[in-house]
C-alpha cells in the first residue's frame, strides 16, 4: 500500500520550485489522532479541503488509519519502503526530499517514528500541531504550532517571545497580528524554512471559509 503522497496539493508543487519534493501522510482525522482538537477545528478540518472532498480519496485515508490503528508494524513496513522511494524520486528530479507526517493527524511523531527519524536522518521531517506541550527532540524534525479558537493570545505571544513559529488561519493574511511579524504560508508547504518566532498565516480553506467559531481570524 502507498501512503506517502507526492506533490499532492498546489502547496507542496510550490516547494518543487524552491528545490523540495514533499511526501505527505494523510489520515482520517479523529480525537484519538488529533488530540489537541477544538470544536472550530473540527468543523473545519482540511480533510474537507481539495482532493479530501473526494469519496475514493476518503476511503484511501480511511485504509491508511486502519492499518495505522490495527497493522502498525506493516504501516511502519509501507511507510519506510515509501520514504526510500521518496528520496529516490527526489534524486531523479534534482530535488531534496522531506517529509510531513501530520497531513491531516496530529500524532505525536518523535514518539511513534522516533526510529523512523533516526534512520532517515538526513531528511527533513516536519508538521503542525495543537499539542502545546509538545517538544521537539530530534533535529531533522521541525513542528509549528497552531492556533485554535481556544488557544489563549498570551500563550501564543509568549511561543513567539520563545523563538516557535504559530500557524493562524486569516479570512486574508495581514502583514502582522497582535503586534507580532506575519508571514505567508501558502507560498509553500515548507514550514522548516519560515524565521523563526513569527506568525504563520494561512488562508481560510474548504469549510473554513464560512467558519463562525472563531478558528478563522477575520481581518478588518
Amino acid at each position: 500500500m502507498k501512503l506517502l503522497s507526492v506533490s499532492a496539493d498546489a502547496k507542496t508543487i510550490k516547494g518543487e520550485k524552491r528545490g523540495y519534493l514533499t511526501g505527505i501522510l494523510y489520515l482520517l482525522p479523529s480525537k484519538l489522532l488529533c488530540p489537541g482538537c477544538s470544536a472550530g477545528c473540527r468543523k473545519v478540518c482540511l480533510v474537507s479541503a481539495g482532493r479530501g472532498k473526494m469519496k475514493c480519496v476518503n476511503k484511501a485515508r480511511a485504509r491508511k488509519t486502519h492499518m495505522f490503528l490495527k497493522q502498525f508494524n506493516m504501516f511502519k513496513k509501507f511507510l519506510i519502503q515509501d520514504i526510500k522511494a521518496l528520496i529516490v524520486r527526489a534524486e531523479h528530479k534534482g530535488l531534496t526530499p522531506c517529509v510531513r507526517l501530520n497531513g491531516t493527524s496530529d500524532i505525536d511523531i518523535e514518539e511513534t517514528f522516533g526510529d523512523i527519524l533516526e534512520a532517515f536522518s538526513d531528511v527533513q521531517f516536519y508538521d503542525y500541531t495543537k499539542v502545546w506541550k509538545r517538544t521537539v527532540v530530534h533535529k531533522n524534525y521541525h513542528l509549528t504550532f497552531s492556533r485554535s479558537e481556544k488557544t489563549p493570545l498570551r500563550l501564543i505571544k509568549l511561543f513567539i517571545l520563545h523563538g516557535y513559529n504559530v500557524a493562524v488561519v486569516f479570512d486574508k493574511v495581514p502583514e502582522t497580528w497582535e503586534g507580532m511579524p506575519v508571514v505567508a504560508g501558502d507560498e509553500s508547504d515548507l514550514r522548516f524554512l519560515d524565521p523563526e518566532g513569527v506568525i504563520v498565516g494561512l488562508t481560510a480553506k474548504g469549510k473554513a471559509k464560512k467558519d463562525t467559531t472563531g478558528f478563522v481570524v477575520r481581518v478588518p
